[in-house]
């Protein structure tokens, strides 16, 4: 049975994203859009479905609790569904809430055979406003100092989520004039078979509602504990360095360090592990000066450290000596045992208690 294609808009700029899926729409044949706002003080979700001849639904829905989880369970997967089943359309194109990503809807279709049997994915698309696209995946504003939040307790940085969007991305469609470091800073973060930055005027659009997107190839890019080798890449002023290693990091060292490893205005993810736990995996996610860190949710076994790190600065060398001090010595590494095991690293508040010999 033929399924209905499927693309997923993404981004921060309200304006950007509708020239996008505009400039899709009128190239779509038989194309449907469905817009989905959120407004987070009045706790209301807006459903606004068109298609060529015009608006087919406007609808508000009062949610009792404002946020992206809501939304995708409330209205969004429900609508998606019904407009592949109405049998008017030959393609769906979804401007998912500003700040939110697509991996949860990609998610629900991977598992979900009903929805599954009606709709795939034939791209995901992170649209980026390109006059300000530096300072949305490197700067250190808020969400909510821009009211971009969408939930009355979103805490996350506006580069934080520009940059997730990019990486899960299958192209980039940027909105107005986009600087050439800037354009290669985004095809830094991007998957490597994947990096596409398109001007929304000259999209590919038979190809991007024709396709399939690659959700194994996607999935495994963003994952924190993705062993493909990168090495260094460099590209127009951009670079991308993997500093990859099979030693922990010192806790007291990397403590001192989170600044110079993590902050700043660099992109920085991946996992770690620490001597004082052997058998944990550690998640790392930095973006525009914040960095979070936490047990690694992506199923990872083998403790070891791995950390992609872009930017365009030139203190590179400086970044790869930090880390390689970081790094449990030779000595260090024969202390391993219970003088490691049974005290604390002062990551207690993010990673949990250390695990105490029996």
């Amino acid at each position: 049975m033929t399924t209905t294609p499927l693309v997923l808009l993404t981004g921060l700029d309200a304006d950007a994203m509708a020239s996008a899926m505009m400039a899709l729409q009128w190239d779509a044949p038989r194309a449907v859009t469905v817009r989905h706002t959120i407004d987070v003080q009045a706790q209301r979700l807006t459903r606004l479905v068109s298609d060529v001849d015009g608006v087919v639904e406007h609808v508000h829905v009062d949610l009792d609790h404002a946020c992206v989880g809501c939304a995708l369970r409330e209205d969004v997967m429900p609508t998606l569904e019904r407009l592949a089943d109405d049998g008017r359309w030959g393609s769906i194109i979804a401007h998912l809430p500003v700040a939110s990503g697509a991996e949860q809807v990609c998610a629900i279709l991977m598992h979900d055979q009903v929805l599954s049997a009606k709709l795939h994915v034939s791209s995901v698309l992170a649209v980026v406003s390109g006059p300000t696209a530096r300072d949305d995946v490197l700067g250190d504003d808020l969400l909510r100092e821009r009211r971009l939040h969408t939930s009355v307790d979103d805490t996350r940085g506006v580069a934080e989520v520009q940059a997730a969007q990019v990486e899960y991305a299958d192209a980039v469609v940027v909105v107005g004039d986009v600087d050439g470091t800037d354009r290669h800073l985004l095809e830094m973060l991007m998957r490597p078979d994947a990096r596409d930055v398109i001007d929304h005027l000259a999209l590919d659009t038979a190809a991007i509602v024709g396709g399939r997107r690659p959700h194994e190839d996607a999935e495994a890019w963003v994952d924190p504990s993705h062993a493909a080798p990168v090495g260094l890449v460099e590209s127009g002023g951009a670079w991308t360095v993997e500093l990859t290693s099979d030693r922990p990091f010192h806790p007291e060292r990397l403590m001192a360090n989170l600044e110079a490893l993590g902050g700043g205005a660099r992109r920085s993810r991946g996992c770690f592990w620490l001597p004082t736990r052997h058998d944990q995996v550690c998640e790392w996610d930095g973006a525009g000066g914040q960095l979070s860190v936490g047990p690694c949710q992506h199923g990872s076994t083998e403790p070891h450290t791995r950390l992609l790190v872009t930017g365009i600065d030139d203190d590179r060398d400086e970044l790869v000596a930090t880390f390689t001090a970081c790094l449990l010595t030779d000595a260090e590494l024969a202390e391993r045992g219970a003088i490691w095991e049974s005290r604390e690293d002062g990551f207690e508040p993010w990673l949990g208690p250390t695990r105490q010999p029996a």
